[in-house]
């Protein structure tokens, strides 16, 4: 059995592997990564030799760390690579290869059905009801959408968005506030099961699930990179943050947010951005930490999003998907009764 692993920004490890008796034999890693002195490999796969099948990436990656010398270098893969590359080869784990994903690009939606979609499709897939998928957002109205966690009158000023007429919704992931526009952001979510990110930490998971939207932006000349814990950054700026919820059942909802354009003074008036959180970015103005990506490309963002579905095409299998009707009589209820009601939305107050 193969197991095969991308390090995001790093390297590829590959495992080939043979299982008798309930562990592991005859191991062989191998890769395009580097690794002193050259002899440690040997000590890799021993170390892996013997191992039961059903040991995790953390059991897998601590055998392998004990093996090594303390003069071992390894660059461009880790103890970790290693281990989930295993657990793909035993099929415990998967890769991006492994599923086929729909893409969905409908029309426009509410801000809280918007929320409560990312609920239903998270929660079918869950289910078993639906597959992997790549879902794009249409904004019909301003929002400002607040993490599962924060304070409502903390972070949004309510003259201001009252002024604006921007609606404030509550999503069920973490992270900080968004502020979006209809023509002025692009949002996707990725909705995924629980095995395409075994082993990985919370950081490291955002980082190989953003890993492909690094590459659409390269496409469309942008140089970007992820930037711990959640937000993608190019040499001019912040461009895009992400946020993750992981259902009990395993399932993964990973959404990001992304500035093609925005207008910075009307952000300000709506959003209460601290002093301390714009220290904390090396920053003074909450209209430096954003650079949208309009103005690094020249692009209409419709060509933009075209060319990110493009690039997610080439590099994965996929298929045209919609909502269905069932998922979309769920979201409208859930619209209706969580993500539209003031109890949701100020349970933080």
């Amino acid at each position: 059995m193969r197991g095969e692993y991308k390090v995001p920004g790093g390297k590829l490890v590959a495992v080939d592997v043979e299982v008798e008796e309930g562990r592991l034999a005859r191991v062989a890693v191998s890769g395009d990564f580097f690794l002193e002195p050259d002899d440690a490999l040997e000590d890799i796969d021993g170390a892996l030799t013997g191992m039961p099948e059903t040991a995790t990436v953390s059991q897998l990656a601590n055998a392998v760390q004990a093996a090594l010398a303390p003069d071992v270098t390894m660059v461009g893969f880790s103890p970790e690579a290693v281990a989930i590359a295993v657990r793909r080869a035993l099929g415990h784990a998967t890769g991006w290869a492994d599923h086929e994903f729909e893409v969905i690009h409908e029309g426009p939606e509410s801000p809280a059905m918007h929320l409560a979609l990312d609920q239903v499709l998270t929660e079918e897939l869950d289910a078993g009801r639906r597959g992997p998928t790549l879902r794009i957002w249409e904004w019909a109205s301003p929002a400002v959408i607040i993490g599962s966690f924060q304070s409502l009158r903390n972070e949004v000023d309510a003259e201001g968005a009252e002024r604006h007429g921007v609606t404030v919704v509550r999503r069920i992931s973490g992270g900080g506030a968004m502020f979006v526009e209809p023509g002025n952001t692009i949002t996707y979510s990725l909705y995924v099961p629980a095995s395409l990110v075994e082993g990985l930490s919370f950081e490291r998971s955002y980082a190989f699930l953003d890993d492909w939207v690094l590459g659409a932006l390269a496409d469309v000349g942008v140089e970007a990179t992820y930037k711990p814990l959640n937000d993608i950054a190019s040499p001019a700026g912040k461009i895009a943050g992400a946020a993750q919820k992981r259902l009990r059942g395993g399932a993964v909802l990973h959404h990001v947010t992304m500035a093609y354009d925005i207008d910075a003074d009307k952000m300000t008036e709506v959003l209460r951005i601290g002093r301390e959180k714009l220290s904390d970015k090396g920053t003074k103005s909450a209209n430096k930490r954003v650079d949208p990506v309009r103005s690094q490309t020249g692009m209409a963002r419709e060509d933009v999003i075209e060319a990110f579905k493009a690039h997610f095409r080439a590099r994965y299998r996929t298929v045209e998907g919609k909502v269905t009707p069932d998922e979309r009589a769920q979201a409208e209820e859930l619209a209706r009764t969580k993500f539209s009601t003031p109890e949701w939305t100020a349970r933080v107050p």
